[in-house]
């Protein structure tokens, strides 16, 4: 009897001790993630995701003088009206590049940013994501890029109630997993 009741306190407390540990362990590192401070880069790098101001985020920084090239991670395909506009923005202080990666993830726009990084002698540049996703793309970005990565958020809030919180801490955790096991992109460097 006691044993049963040990078992039976155990499976109730058990799931509210996972989530909270999960919701305050991520408020901590991906809701409080860290910004780097915006610094004079080879290119700026935004991020496929929503269409959430990032794009206009990116030509923004381009403006400013941050970078002479914005790379747009564009895996929306050609109907994609917000792609269409920001694809044609190239100026004659900053170009636009609209890349699709390969596969469509973070790896894959990592993988194509070390690419042009190699073709163009970059050394620098500014990705730009989700505050949220910046702990996992600094991750894949120094698995698989050989430079120096500085890390913008996209300025913006999130409203998200407490349950889609908790589901992207998870996404984002078992992102961070799948990319241990990916591992690093040594034949890309």
């Amino acid at each position: 009897m006691i044993r049963r009741n040990f078992l039976v306190a155990l499976a109730m407390v058990l799931p509210v001790v996972l989530v909270s540990v999960v919701g305050i362990g991520g408020y901590l590192t991906f809701t409080k993630a860290t910004v780097d401070t915006v610094a004079k880069a080879d290119a700026i790098i935004v991020l496929g995701g929503e269409h959430d101001g990032r794009e206009a985020y990116g030509v923004s920084l381009a403006e400013q003088g941050v970078a002479d090239t914005v790379v747009l991670s564009d895996p929306y395909g050609k109907s994609d009206a917000v792609m269409k506009k920001y694809c044609d923005t190239s100026t004659a202080t900053y170009t636009v590049l609209c890349e699709k990666p390969d596969p469509s993830t973070t790896r894959g726009e990592a993988i194509f940013t070390q690419q042009l990084a190699q073709e163009r002698g970059w050394t620098h540049v500014v990705v730009i994501s989700w505050r949220y996703h910046l702990p996992r793309a600094r991750h894949i970005f120094a698995q698989c890029f050989d430079g120096q990565v500085t890390m913008e958020a996209v300025p913006r809030t999130y409203n998200f109630s407490l349950v889609y919180w908790e589901y992207t801490y998870l996404y984002q955790l078992g992102g961070f997993a799948k990319a241990a096991v990916q591992g690093d992109c040594q034949n890309l460097r």
